[in-house]
C-alpha cells in the first residue's frame, strides 16, 4: 500500500514539474516576443543579466536547476520505459 502512495506522489511531482517547465518555457518565449514587438529586436540576455547585479548568480542558479530537473526527468522516462519493455519481452507467451 504504501509503494502505491509513493508512485502516486512521484508522478504528481513529475507533473508540476513538467508544469513549471512548460510555464517557464511559455513565459520566456512570451517575454522574448513581447519585447521583440516593442523594440523591433530581440533582447539580449546576457547585458539583462549582468544588470542585475549579484542577483545574476542566484537566477543562473535557478536556471541550471530547471534543466538539471528537465534531464533528470527525462533520463528517468527514458530508463523507466526501458525496463517496461525488456520485462515484456522476457516475459513467457
Amino acid at each position: 500500500m504504501e509503494e502505491g502512495e509513493a508512485k502516486a506522489t512521484n508522478t504528481t511531482l513529475s507533473t508540476v514539474l513538467w508544469y513549471a517547465i512548460f510555464i517557464w518555457f511559455a513565459s520566456s518565449l512570451f517575454s522574448q516576443s513581447f519585447y521583440m514587438a516593442l523594440n523591433g529586436e530581440p533582447y539580449d540576455a546576457i547585458t539583462m543579466l549582468k544588470e542585475l547585479g549579484p542577483v545574476y548568480y542566484i537566477v543562473v542558479i535557478v536556471e541550471l536547476a530547471v534543466w538539471i530537473s528537465l534531464a533528470s526527468l527525462l533520463v528517468r522516462k527514458v530508463v523507466q520505459k526501458t525496463r517496461t519493455a525488456s520485462k515484456i519481452q522476457t516475459l513467457p507467451a
